[in-house]
Parts: C-alpha cells; structure tokens; sequence
C-alpha cells in the first residue's frame, strides 16, 4: 500500500496564509456591520480575530484591504489557467476560462460575497480597491492576448495593427462581461445559475471578438505560427459552402467559422 502524499511546506504555509487572511476578512465584515467601516479599527479587527496588530500588518496593508483577501491567490490561479492552455485553444476561450477562477471565488461563499458587495457600494475607499483588483485582472488577460500575434511584424510595418487594440479591448470586454454577471447575481441576492450566465456573456464575447483577433492561430511544433484552426469561403455560383478545417479544431470554432461563412455568403 503507497504512501499518502504529504503537502509540501510551501504549500501548506499558503494555505495558512489564505486561512488567516480570510479570518481576518471575517473579522473585519463581523465588524464594518455592527460598527460600521468608518468607526472600525485595525486594531479591533485584530482582537476580534485573536491575532496581534503585527500580525493583522503582515497580511493587509490597510483595513480596506481585507475585505478583498482571495484576489492575489485568485490572480495566481488564473495565470495558471492561462499558462497551461491547449496549444489548439483560442486565446480568447482561455481568457474566458481564466475569469472563471474569479467567479468561482465569489461563488465559494455566496453570502459573504452580498454583503461585501453591499459595502463596497457604500464606501468609496473600497470601491476603490475593487476597481484596482479589476484593472490587475484586465491587465494580466491583455498581456496574454497579446502575445497571440506577431509584435515584431507590427514594429517593422507589416501585419495587422487592429490586432494590439483588439487584444486590449477583448480583454476589457471579457472582463466586463464577467463583472456584469457578477453584479446582477449579487444584487439578487447570490441565487440562480450564475456559471450558465456567464457563459452567455462570453458567447456574445466571442462573437464580437473571437474572430478578428487572430487568435486562432496555432503554434507549429517548430515554434512557427501555423494556420488558423478553420476557415470557409461560399461560392455563390452554385452556394456551395466549403470548410477547411484542422483534426484538432475545436467543435465550437469550426461551427463558428461555418455560420459566419454562411453569413457573408
């Protein structure tokens, strides 16, 4: 019989690490509701987690910081969605994954995640908080996105130059719609099917999006970009559709590239 694998120390130091932010996030919400945010202090949020001044001080920088504990271990979860996609996935479908590691944050504990809502709304220093962890997420989905195209072409005057601004406003766009989403479950109060929402919202993404970006290019395994995944043209002599399409092409984009083709026609 094997033995059981035992966490390593690294990571058994940051799941303490997480446990303790979110008592101390606990803490403070127990608090901002009884006292209210402006009455309560550091240091009362520190006794009432049991902890010292010190030790509230290692985890957050201010008060207004702990009412979001979960974003920095959540960016480092959807990082690692972005660096472990399939070569054949188009980035804009990673991208959509990758957001997904924040929803599931919030949907993790729906009540505490309304009545943070409620006061971030109410207070503008952590409204501010929230919209700088927002433009972190933003900023990370469009580096990934644009290193889907050639940079080095659009220095040396060639290729695409919508595909910079695409690839900064896709992200803007699956970041909004996912904020969009997130808002309306929390104003009603955190019930219904959210993930089926999301996934709405990102169709109506990928259509405005998933296309013009060139994003579907593949990586040859000789580091050379390869063509897209799937492409159709219409012969309006006789409307006869024909496809071109990889073996390893998603289900979904080949449709996609089919009803697009049948539009144009």
């Amino acid at each position: 019989m094997s033995e059981p694998v035992k966490p390593s120390r690294s990571h058994a130091a940051s799941s303490q690490r997480l446990k303790m932010r979110r008592e101390l996030a606990a803490a403070a919400m127990e608090l901002f509701a009884t006292k209210g945010y402006e009455a309560t202090t550091v240091d009362e949020i520190a006794a009432q987690a049991g902890v010292a001044r010190r030790t509230f001080f290692r985890h957050f920088r201010s008060k207004e910081e702990a009412i979001f504990p979960d974003h920095d271990d959540t960016l480092v979860r959807a990082q690692a969605v972005l660096e472990a996609a399939p070569a054949h996935e188009n980035p804009l479908d990673t991208v959509c994954r990758g957001i997904k590691e924040v929803m599931k944050m919030y949907a993790s504990s729906p009540k505490g995640s309304v009545e943070r809502y409620k006061l971030t709304r109410e207070v503008p220093a952590l409204r501010e908080r929230e919209i700088a962890s927002v433009a972190r997420y933003e900023r990370l989905f469009t580096r990934y996105l644009l290193g889907h195209f050639d940079e080095a072409a659009h220095r040396d005057g060639g290729g695409d130059f919508d595909e910079p601004l695409l690839a900064e406003v896709a992200a803007s766009a699956v970041v909004t719609a996912h904020n969009h989403v997130l808002r309306r479950w929390l104003r009603g109060g955190a019930v219904g099917d959210v993930e089926a929402q999301l996934d709405h919202a990102f169709a109506i993404v990928r259509k405005t999006f998933g296309t013009g970006l060139g994003a579907s290019r593949l990586v040859a395994g000789d580091g050379s970009s390869a063509t897209a995944s799937a492409s159709a043209t219409v012969s309006r002599e006789d409307e006869v559709l024909v496809t071109v399409a990889r073996t390893d092409a998603p289900l979904g984009e080949i449709m996609r590239t089919i009803e697009q083709a049948l539009q144009r026609g």
